[in-house]
């Protein structure tokens, strides 16, 4: 069994590998760390909060083999982004051209720079080890936050949103950034993107075109990455599709990668989940569901069968001892569908 737990001190040397094995263009798992220490001890604060969490907490969890302890994932939380550091994204939209007298009507899309998602949450930081990737691990590793968010409502946004990398080649080297680096920048994208994670983006505001970027300016090849994903993210998106996320012509001003958004209330999973008391029993012949318990600093999920009854969630004691809870508990559930 995998179970979903805060990240702790000891979970240190699984990060450092997460951000290696991550690859290319992963900004929010830096190389780097002091960085990564900072995100265990931020997720430390917030998880200890409890309901007084601020604003800009970050939580960050752990997929763990429940009977080896080994670490196999990550995923995380941003409560509110772009409050402390400024959020940037290109905004796809179009204008239209026109002369009457001429006789002439031309509509052409362009990119914004902009700071919409201001205060929106974010979720980050999704990585689940080669070896894992099977079964329904991504499922519990991505699913599991809606039912946290759900729990706790007043310290998350009404809008959540994903970042979606982008399309790069092996090497790392995004169309797009190409383009962009050529007229405007003197760093490739790595080195972008490790600024990035490491909080230094002044110079993106500095750097990028300070006007509307004309598509058609763009070479073919950037143009063809636009609110494209990297294949490696391609099911994480359809996943979040299915929840209800939508994209809304913003993009990553790195790779050109689409950044979706849904309401928080209204995400499918947090929308049929519901709590109710636990009810240990022997044996389990129900259907396999994502289940939590209801607290933040302990806070436990995992995907395993369950009953459901009046007011009651029929649970075994193996999922019983997952969550840390007993008879008459509370719990929170989602069909798996």
């Amino acid at each position: 069994m995998n179970l979903i737990r805060p990240i702790e001190p000891r979970d240190f040397p699984a990060l450092v590998r997460f951000a290696h094995e991550s690859g290319h263009g992963f900004t929010s798992l830096p190389k780097h760390d002091a960085q990564l220490q900072s995100k265990i001890d931020r997720a430390e604060v917030a998880f200890h909060d409890g309901p007084n969490a601020k604003g800009g907490a970050g939580f960050l969890f752990v997929m763990e083999d429940a009977d080896s302890g080994e670490v196999l994932g990550t995923s995380g939380i941003e409560a509110r982004v772009g409050i402390e550091d400024a959020l940037y994204h290109y905004h796809l939209s179009r204008v239209v051209h026109s002369s009457r007298e001429l006789d002439i009507h031309n509509t052409v899309d362009v990119l914004t720079l902009c700071n919409d998602y201001s205060n929106a949450t974010e979720i980050c930081t999704l990585f689940l080890t080669g070896a894992a990737r099977a079964r329904h691990n991504g499922y519990l590793l991505s699913r599991f936050r809606f039912l946290f968010m759900a729990q706790r409502p007043q310290l998350f946004a009404d809008t959540v949103i994903a970042e979606m990398r982008g399309r790069s080649d092996s090497e790392g080297r995004s169309p797009f950034w190409g383009w962009l680096q050529k007229h405007f920048f003197s760093m490739d994208l790595a080195d972008a993107v490790h600024r990035v994670g490491m909080g230094q983006k002044s110079f993106i505001a500095e750097l990028m075109p300070r006007y509307p970027v004309y598509v058609s300016l763009l070479d073919d090849d950037a143009q063809a990455t636009i609110g494209q994903v990297h294949d490696d993210t391609a099911p994480a998106l359809k996943l979040l599709q299915r929840e209800g996320f939508g994209w809304r012509g913003y993009i990553d001003p790195f790779d050109a990668g689409p950044t979706v958004e849904a309401q928080r209330d209204a995400i499918a999973t947090a929308a049929r989940s519901c709590e109710l008391r636990a009810q240990v029993v022997p044996h389990i012949n129900g259907p396999t569901s994502l289940i939590t318990n209801t607290r933040q600093a302990a806070f436990r999920a995992v995907l395993m069968p369950a009953q459901q009854g009046d007011n009651i969630l029929n649970i075994d004691d193996a999922t019983a001892r997952a969550l840390d809870v007993c008879s008459g508990d509370p719990v929170r559930v989602a069909s798996m569908e």
